[in-house]
């Protein structure tokens, strides 16, 4: 009842906020005055948090569900948007064709005229006679050669060039495209195939230096709406960038759209006159007779040649190639984008490299420039490293496709390099140092697994990238090395801790294996010198312990108190490989055994199991010599005790204690350091053999260990 009632409150609450006349003071006002104490408005307060995190999760699930409507929603905005820019500059070129169309059958018309000359006072715009022509070229050229003598740094990137001139220029003013901030002020020279953009030289009125060279084929013109007091502006579409520059004044600003649309389509129509041509079979002078009776085979060799000059350009796709590479560049088809360029190599393959295949090789080749730009961004560690390894397999594939092979296996393995990375930094630091080497192995070598899958796969015919990987490999395992040693080795974790660390890290890497990829001897060279560090501290720790055990030795038997605990000593040496420890036992619960040999050998037995765990060839002696130490200093204390000690009954008691350090404690270390290692260790056995490990001066009453 108390649940339904609840229920209808929560709605009436809802409608309540949710009513357009919603008034949160006058809400407030009422609550305060029909409440009976704080116990109704904290009551209340929990009714609108619990509505609120009500409506979030509602808000969440509906975000969820239409998450991939918004994704697909976005995309095909972004393919309108670059439709309707293919179409209005489609719509543009037939405007300007349409134009260039009506002015050829107006000069045509002007041609058929007998008598243009006595209109051409009338009308200043008519078109001009050879001799007229020429004489007005030259001086633009003339004009061109002056104007561009002001601009340093643009003599190499301009050679001279008979049909080069120029069309128009004015000075701009050049504004950030993103925050709509004065940049610097620039002089534009428009050719009549490009647009030189210069800065002003600050201290040189009329100088200027060379900033940028856009050729028109690939340069966009489009009006910006004026926004006071951002106006007179217009913007320069060159793939991938954009710049924004403001004129004087509107009538400057309409000139400068005007001249560069019209330059635009005279530059079309002259690139397509010279290829129909060009594409026309050309016909041989008639030679003069001659009497000489081989001419006639060296003509027929000479025709051969002669016909291998000509190289057909005037087909349609060749054509309009160069727009078609921007349309799938700007589109992000870079499939389709090689494919043309693909089909335009086996269409040039056997043909003659002609001055005009050069300069169709150098449109195309401006097109591969930027559509190696484009990938080459795909693959930077920039972009979204979401997706794995295979994300980038649509860049690698194309950027191999263009013989870029190299570049994309370094960049393929910087974006995983950076991936990586990433993966591990954002590996949350657990309490349990165990806990976060499983996390920090499973990431790290799936990564590396799927890494080396994908590699295979799209470097497949390219054996020479496959050192870089084994490089790129290396690397990648120090960094993780790095990782690893930060959180087991520096937080000084137990001896049995980094044992149990670095078995998971071999464990994981051989996972390796099953692509062929063993990387275990990278870890043991990187993990050497920390791993020789902590046998090291932990072999002090021992010593350090047993010599205070040491200097506390009273020689007395165990007394257990209880059989659960004698049990539990016979259990713990038993795991040791103590297997006659029972013969050491008496009566009750005693051990006839003093508690700082029998704490010695269970200290001495864990050291070794857990070194064995660590232990790969280059750590051997290091093994080896920390066992020497610690058994010598429990040798040694023992042969001094026997030496100084004067009770017969505690001199008999140390020779048992000896006795179970020589015949037991250290044939089992030396059987199992064997087991462990494969090999018998000669100076274990040295040990054991001497009967005096060191001889001290029996007049001394004061122990040298």
């Amino acid at each position: 009842m108390a649940m339904a009632l609840g229920e209808g409150g929560g709605s009436r609450l809802r409608r309540q906020l949710e009513s357009g006349g919603f008034a949160a003071g006058e809400y407030v006002k009422q609550l305060s005055q029909q409440s009976d104490g704080d116990r109704d408005l904290q009551e209340h307060r929990q009714r609108i948090q619990a509505l609120s995190e009500e409506t979030a999760q509602s808000l969440k699930r509906n975000v969820y569900q239409n998450y991939r409507q918004f994704i697909e929603t976005a995309r095909e905005i972004s393919y309108l948007e670059s439709e309707m820019y293919q179409l209005s500059h489609i719509l543009t070129e037939q405007k300007g064709i349409m134009e260039a169309v009506t002015q050829a059958l107006l000069l045509q018309a002007d041609r058929d005229d007998p008598a243009p000359g006595a209109r051409r006072a009338a009308d200043p715009f008519l078109p001009l006679s050879a001799k007229e022509a020429a004489a007005s070229e030259e001086g633009r050229q003339r004009t061109l050669t002056t104007l561009l003598e002001k601009v340093e740094g643009c003599r190499d990137l301009l050679p001279e060039s008979p049909g080069k001139y120029l069309v128009y220029n004015g000075d701009l003013v050049e504004y950030d495209a993103d925050h709509m901030a004065q940049i610097q002020r620039v002089h534009g020279f428009l050719m009549n195939d490009c647009l030189l953009v210069a800065t002003a030289l600050p201290n040189r009125r009329g100088a200027y230096r060379y900033d940028a060279l856009y050729p028109l084929d690939g340069l966009a013109v489009v009006n910006v709406k004026d926004n006071p007091p951002m106006k007179d502006m217009f913007k320069l579409l060159m793939f991938p960038e954009s710049r924004i520059f403001q004129a004087e004044n509107a009538k400057i600003k309409k000139e400068w759209l005007e001249v560069l649309e019209e330059t635009k389509r005279n530059r079309v129509l002259s690139e397509k006159r010279r290829l129909e041509q060009e594409a026309l079979p050309r016909s041989a002078p008639t030679p003069p007779e001659s009497t000489n009776p081989f001419e006639e085979e060296e003509e027929e060799e000479e025709e051969p040649s002669a016909e291998e000059e000509v190289v057909d350009l005037s087909l349609e796709w060749i054509q309009e190639l160069p727009e078609d590479l921007d349309v799938c560049i700007a589109q992000r088809d870079f499939e389709g984008a090689v494919d043309l360029l693909d089909k335009l190599n086996e269409y040039l393959g056997d043909k003659p490299v002609s001055q005009p295949v050069k300069e169709l090789r150098a449109k195309v080749d401006e097109r591969v420039r930027q559509l190696t730009d484009v990938l080459v961004f795909e693959l930077s560690p920039d972009r979204s490293l979401r997706g794995g390894p295979r994300a980038t397999r649509r860049a690698v594939s194309q950027l191999i496709r263009l013989g870029q092979s190299t570049k994309a296996c370094e960049l393929f393995l910087k974006n995983r390099a950076a991936a990586v990375q990433t993966a591990i930094r954002q590996l949350r630091i657990e309490g349990a140092t165990l806990l976060y080497i499983h996390k920090l192995c499973h990431v790290f070598f799936t990564s590396l697994l799927e890494t080396a899958r994908e590699f295979e796969t799209d470097f497949a015919g390219n054996n020479g990238c496959y050192s870089a990987f084994v490089v790129w490999a290396r690397s990648s395992m120090k960094m993780f090395v790095d990782a690893f040693s930060k959180q087991v080795f520096d937080s000084k974790e137990s001896l049995s801790t980094a044992a149990e660390c670095v078995k998971v890290t071999k464990e994981h890497c051989k996972q390796l294996s099953e692509i062929g990829l063993d990387l275990t001897f990278i870890i043991h060279a990187l993990l050497v010198k920390d791993i020789k560090g902590a046998l090291q501290s932990y072999k002090d720790i021992i010593i350090e312990a047993t010599k205070h055990r040491n200097s506390e030795e009273m020689w007395r038997r165990m007394n257990l108190m209880t059989p659960e605990a004698l049990g539990k000593l016979r259990e713990e040496m038993r795991s040791c490989g103590v297997g006659n420890f029972d013969q050491y036992t008496g009566d009750d619960c005693w051990v006839n055994l003093s508690y700082t040999v029998v704490a010695f050998t269970k200290q001495t037995m864990a050291f070794l199991e857990e070194a064995l765990k660590l232990y790969f060839p280059e750590l051997h002696m290091v093994l080896l010599e920390s066992l020497v130490e610690i058994i010598l200093v429990a040798v040694q204390h023992v042969d001094y005790s026997l030496r100084c000690e004067q009770d017969p009954e505690k001199k008999a008691f140390i020779r048992q204690n000896a006795s179970f350090l020589y015949e037991t404690v250290l044939p089992v270390v030396e059987k199992r350091f064997e087991e462990g290692v494969g090999k018998p260790a000669k100076q274990l056995q040295d040990l054991r053999n001497a009967s005096r490990l060191m001889r001290v001066n029996p007049e001394s009453t004061t122990s040298v260990v």
